[in-house]
This record gives C-alpha cells, sequence and structure tokens, in this order.
C-alpha cells in the first residue's frame, strides 16, 4: 500500500505542526498517562513513539516509509530498543513474503496478463451493466489471491478498464454519469473492498494481523486458513453488493453489448499468449497452489512467494531493474518491517497484557458477547476518522482482540473477525484506503452518494459477515 500524499501536506508549516503533534503525542504517553509496574521504561517509551507512529500515518507529515524510518531510529535512540532489535523486523519471513508478491504483481501487471484475465471476464459475462460489475469484481477476486497492492490491482487494471467502458456508452462525469459511469464505480469500488477482506494477499495489512495473530496471540493464521474463513461470506458479499448498488442507483443503460464486443476487441488486438504471459500464467497457478497445499509439503508460504520470484527473474520475465526500481515494493519493505518489528517489541515489554488488565476491570460486568458486538461496531465505524487500513490494524486490532480474548471470547472469531471487517470498513468513505481516491476522483460518483453507498454497504458486509460468515466459521472450526 502506498500512502496518498496531497499536495498541502507538502507545505513546510503542515509539517512542522504535524510533527509538533507528535512530539506532543509522545510526551503525553510517556509522562501523563500512568505507567503499569509490570511495564519497564523503556517499554512506555516504545509505546510513546508506537502511538506517534500510528498518529504520523494518519497525518502523514512525511512519507509513511520516512515516518517508520525515523520511529525505528528513535527507538534505538532512546534505548526503548537496541540497534539489533530495532532493525531485526527487516528480517522477518512475514515482511519477505509481501515483498516477493509485489514483485509477482508487477509482472502480472508488466506482461499484461492482469488485463488479459480482465477482458477475458468482461467479454464472457459483459452484457448488462450487472454483469460488467461483477466481471471487473471477479478479476479483482482473482488478482488477490496473489497481489497484496489494492492500488496496483484495482487502480491500476480495473479501474482503466471500467472508465473505457463506461465512456464506450457516452458516460462521462456530469450529467451523463447515471447512464453508466455511476454505477458502476461506486458498486466496482464496494466490491473490491471486500476481495481485500477475503485473502492473506488481499490487503498489505493481512500479513500484518497475521503475523500479529501467530506472534502475540500463538494462533497461526494461513494463506489456506485465510482463503477459508473469507470464501463463504466473501462470496455472498460479492454477490449481493453490485445488486444492492443496482438498486439503490440504477444505471440508465441495462443493457451493454458493446462492453463485451470492446473486450473481444482488445483481446484480439493483445493477440494469443506470448511467452512472458504463458510463463507468468504458469507461476501465478504454481504458487497460488503451493499455497493452498501448504499443509501437505510443509514449504513455508514465504519461500513459495520467494520461488516464484526468482522464476520469474531467471526466465527473463521480471529484470532485475524491474525489482530495484519498484518503489512500492521497496516502501512497504520499510515501514513494514519496521511496523512489524515495535508492534512485537510492545508486547514482549507486556503493554498488551497491561491494557488488557485494565480494560477488563472497566467492563468487568459485562459478558464476552456484548463486548464483542460493542467493540466491533466501535472498531469499524472508527474507519470514518482513518485513510489507512494499516494504521487502523496497528491502532486498534491488538488492544481489541487482547481485552476480548482475556474475556473468554473464542480466540480464532475474535481474530479474523478483526482483520477481515477492517478492510471492508474501507468502503465507508472515499479516503479509507489506497483505491478510494482513486475512484473517486473520476468524478462520477458525488460525496454524498459516495458516503450514502458506504454506510448502506456497510450495514449488508456486517450482516452477512456476522451471519453466513460466523456460522461458516463454526463449521470450519474457527471458532
Amino acid at each position: 500500500m502506498r500512502y496518498h500524499v496531497p499536495p498541502v501536506y507538502k507545505s513546510v508549516r503542515y509539517r512542522t505542526a504535524s510533527v509538533c503533534v507528535l512530539v506532543l503525542i509522545y510526551l503525553a504517553v510517556v509522562f501523563l498517562l500512568p505507567r503499569p509496574e509490570t511495564v519497564k521504561p523503556e517499554g512506555w517509551r516504545l509505546l510513546g513513539i508506537f502511538v506517534a507512529t500510528v498518529a504520523g500515518l494518519i497525518l502523514q507529515p512525511v512519507a509513511g516509509g520516512a515516518l517508520v524510518m525515523i520511529s525505528i531510529t528513535l527507538a534505538a535512540v532512546s534505548g526503548a530498543l537496541s540497534i539489533q532489535q530495532a532493525l531485526a523486523g527487516f528480517g522477518d519471513p512475514i515482511v519477505w513474503l509481501v515483498m516477493a508478491a509485489f514483485f509477482i504483481s508487477h509482472a502480472l501487471i508488466k506482461t499484461g496478463l492482469a488485463r488479459r484475465i480482465a477482458l477475458l471476464f468482461v467479454r464472457t459475462i459483459g452484457q448488462t451493466s450487472l454483469g460488467v460489475t461483477y466481471a471487473l469484481s471477479a478479476t479483482d477476486l482473482v488478482l488477490a489471491s496473489i497481489i497484496p497492492s489494492n492500488g496496483a490491482r484495482s487502480g491500476g487494471v480495473v479501474l482503466p478498464i471500467a472508465r473505457s467502458i463506461a465512456e464506450l456508452y457516452g458516460s462521462h462525469p456530469g450529467p451523463t454519469a447515471k447512464l453508466f459511469g455511476q454505477y458502476l464505480m461506486c458498486a466496482l469500488y464496494q466490491s473490491i473492498c471486500v476481495t481485500c477482506a477475503m485473502f492473506l494477499t488481499g490487503q498489505a495489512s493481512n500479513p500484518l494481523a497475521a503475523q500479529i495473530a501467530t506472534t502475540v496471540f500463538h494462533y497461526p493464521i494461513t494463506w489456506t486458513s485465510w482463503l477459508l474463513a473469507g470464501l463463504v461470506p466473501g462470496l455472498c458479499s460479492m454477490a449481493a453488493i453490485p445488486y444492492v448498488i443496482y438498486r439503490m442507483y440504477p444505471p440508465e443503460i441495462k443493457r451493454t453489448p458493446e462492453a463485451a464486443s470492446f473486450a473481444a476487441g482488445e483481446l484480439v488486438r493483445m493477440g494469443p499468449m506470448d511467452r512472458g504471459q504463458k510463463i507468468m500464467l504458469t507461476i501465478f497457478v504454481s504458487v497460488c497452489g503451493l499455497w493452498v497445499t501448504t499443509p501437505l509439503h510443509g514449504v513455508d508460504i514465504t519461500v513459495t512467494a520467494l520461488l516464484g520470484s526468482c522464476s520469474l527473474l531467471v526466465t527473463g520475465v521480471l529484470t532485475w531493474e524491474d525489482v530495484v526500481t519498484d518503489r512500492a515494493a521497496w516502501d512497504i519493505f520499510i515501514w513494514y518491517g519496521g511496523l512489524v518489528r515495535m508492534g512485537r517489541a510492545l508486547n514482549e515489554a507486556g503493554v498488551t497484557t497491561a491494557f488488557a488488565k485494565g480494560v477488563g476491570v472497566t467492563f468487568e460486568n459485562a459478558g464476552w458477547v456484548t463486548l464483542f458486538v460493542i467493540a466491533l461496531a466501535v472498531f469499524f465505524y472508527a474507519h470514518y476518522g482513518l485513510a489507512s487500513i494499516t494504521a487502523h490494524i496497528l491502532a486498534m486490532y491488538v488492544p481489541f482482540c487482547t481485552v476480548l480474548i482475556a474475556r473468554g471470547a473464542p480466540i480464532g472469531l475474535v481474530l479474523f473477525s478483526f482483520a477481515c471487517f477492517v478492510n471492508f470498513s474501507s468502503g465507508l468513505t472515499n479516503y479509507g484506503t489506497t483505491p478510494s481516491p482513486m475512484f473517486f476522483s473520476t468524478g462520477y460518483v458525488p460525496f454524498k452518494q459516495w458516503w450514502v453507498a458506504g454506510f448502506v454497504i456497510s450495514l449488508v458486509n456486517i450482516g452477512i459477515w456476522s451471519t453466513i460468515g460466523f456460522w461458516w466459521w463454526k463449521i470450519i472450526g474457527i471458532w
């Protein structure tokens, strides 16, 4: 995930004010909040740095990678961590899994295979406006199985095709938006928020949640277990969302045979699959196949992803220049590795345990079911104030899960609920995750309608995942 930095964030005045706020946050945590006796002073200083870092990811005085690099440096300077401890996150396998997946996604887009997949879906089921939406949503679903950047797959592959089809029918931002574009952009964006929740690789922060579940709560979450958890409720949401938006904002153009013809024509122009696409398809299928069958052969998913990346380099589908110039991948390497390490260090320092005990005393008369419902609602709608799923996970995932698990809530239910729900909470606003401003800035959907649709679909998703989803999770033994 690349952080979207509006131009105003580049002003010296804004950066200075933001830095002052972050310093005050650090000082308030370290000197004003009472430190539990079980937490050492260096652990409390690390908490101050961590909270200020999360706030910085929201305010964004500098890029996310730069901010995290500053934070881990300050952690070493302040004595909260040794320099070896501060840098240990960059050797974490989950960080390299995300890196390797980014390289594979680069090859998918570079070879044109991702675009070919989208056009094949549109050609097959794109004869109606509803069918076009399902086709492009299905494209994002397939790509989410291996591309952890929702911005790359949704903004780089799906959105350009969606806009081309809307314009094919004379639907442009403004008076003609209601012909087709308004419905298509709104329904498609809400659908891709769900695909983020369906795979471990659906969004860049999902592996972070899985890593926290494994290291902090000792509950391993694998690519396969996440796939099983997200499959049934995810497909139900994917089926419901385009139809609900269709009823809310019905397009004036209902039948779209030209869309299927457009896709067919584009496929003809692309020609048959070339060597690069064939190799990419083979590696794509092989990597996903090995991830699914991990329980059988025991090969770590990070090793599988790295093998896929190495295969692309050996065959020449990717060049070393492609790898070293992939800014998104290296940016995520810096901030991801730093955040993974700080999160783990906080748990080792006993901060999360102390928090759980404090909240548990406050709500000692409430059962876990009541707390679970309240916490999940607060956690979900808190995204109105956040522009990053990663920041949301960092700020609230561990504390909320710690409290609920300490009160007797089923660990699998808690960890999967918060990890999945945070993804489609990004559909609430026009700034909820990286593709949000990409879709909203097309100008097809007015601000009010975007937010209304976001709230309505949030109720649809919560209803599906908390009924069908929880029932499915019970069947497969998650809780």
